[in-house]
């Protein structure tokens, strides 16, 4: 069955691949330039990135378009409960009571605000990922289903068999994806250096019992929601004389990685650091402020020099290259500090950011 692009956005939001979503729908920008749709989903995608930015652009399209629709102004009242203007979230939510008084979200959303709309509870809120609740609704994950799928014949296999009932805890069954496929054989338990290297370029000589330790780590970050740390680790085994079978499930392993958001990043690494041994940090995200330079911009691209550190115009830490392909490209005031959340390129040996969000508040 063939979808629309718009359906097919829908099921990767769904899937919780919102990264995809967004660059599927920023490629058909000129095919849907009038339809609600289109800028209310890219709006919603942007939005559960903690792209606030985008998500706001693309809500005020939506609405010249259309005014009465409970995800449209679901989305615009987090993006103000968020930054904890309560007063303007309340009345989108009942706005929305007005021609869809049951609608469960805005309820909810009003008697959180009643109850614990403090601004520091929101902040907390929205630094756990709990606001996420009061969000457009997204349909639902495909993934659930095939998971408790897994759990039924797990169950089944577990009432035949119970040669595993005494083995350790395998770190690869987490709630968040069943990867005991990616687990270590013993055969890899046993000999995990690779027995010729002169073919690989190995940057870490590491022995067996540090190969092993690394690969556990980083299935550990991962079941921690920690994917910075994660494929750090898998970096570290990538670059390594692993044996050929570890270093491709620890490229498996990096398949189940996701983008982070300003919000849900765990681990930042200063740039000095990344510097250092930028092998290893490479696809990291990281969240750099301070202020930009040689800014290069055209409708759908901007590329400009980040002066790491240097918000407060005293010290720069460092500096970057950062590359912003998505539409649409934000507008920047060179003459105050700005955000950047990106994922960390090698241009040769040089580092860049690939951007995916930027932040500048401008009322500063």
């Amino acid at each position: 069955m063939a979808y629309s692009t718009i359906e097919t956005a829908k099921r990767l939001m769904a899937r919780r691949d919102f990264g995809s979503a967004i660059k599927l729908l920023q490629s058909k920008a000129e095919v849907y330039e009038a339809s609600f749709d289109y800028y209310c989903t890219l709006g919603i995608a942007c939005l559960y990135i903690g792209d606030s930015g985008a998500a706001n652009f693309n809500f005020e399209q939506a609405r010249k378009i259309k005014i009465q629709d409970s995800n449209l102004l679901l989305g615009q009242a987090a993006i103000f409960l968020r930054r904890g203007e309560t007063d303007r979230a309340i009345q989108y939510y009942l706005d929305i009571q007005v021609f869809d008084p049951q609608n469960p979200i805005a309820k909810a959303a009003l008697e959180f605000i009643r109850t614990n709309g403090d601004y520091e509870t929101i902040c907390r809120w929205a630094d756990s990922g709990k606001l996420e609740q009061f969000y457009p609704p997204l349909e639902f994950n495909p993934k659930i289903i095939g998971y408790a799928a897994c759990a039924v014949a797990l169950g089944i296999i577990f009432g035949i068999s119970l040669v595993n009932i005494f083995t350790a805890k395998n770190v690869f069954q987490s709630k968040r994806a069943d990867l005991s496929e990616l687990a270590l054989t013993a055969e890899e338990q046993k000999h995990p250096q690779e027995k010729d290297v002169s073919k690989n370029l190995v940057r870490f000589i590491m022995s067996d019992r540090e190969i092993k330790k690394s690969y556990t780590k980083a299935a550990e970050a991962f079941h921690n929601y920690n994917d910075n740390a994660a494929q750090v680790e898998i970096n570290r085994i990538l670059n390594s004389n692993a044996s050929a079978g570890i270093r491709q499930k620890a490229r498996l392993l990096m398949e189940y990685l996701q983008e982070p958001t300003f919000d849900s990043l765990k681990e930042n690494y200063e740039i000095e650091k990344v510097k250092e041994t930028p092998e290893l940090y490479l696809d990291c995200f990281v969240d750099w402020s301070g202020r930009i330079a040689n800014v290069e911009q055209s409708e759908n691209y901007m590329e400009f020099t980040l002066l790491v550190g240097y918000e407060d115009q005293k010290n720069v830490s460092g500096t970057v290259i950062v590359k912003l392909d998505y539409i649409p490209v934000p507008e920047l005031d060179g003459a105050k500090p700005v955000r950047v959340l990106g994922r960390i390129s090698l241009d040769g040996d040089k580092i860049y950011l690939r951007g995916k969000s930027v932040y500048q508040n401008i009322n500063n």
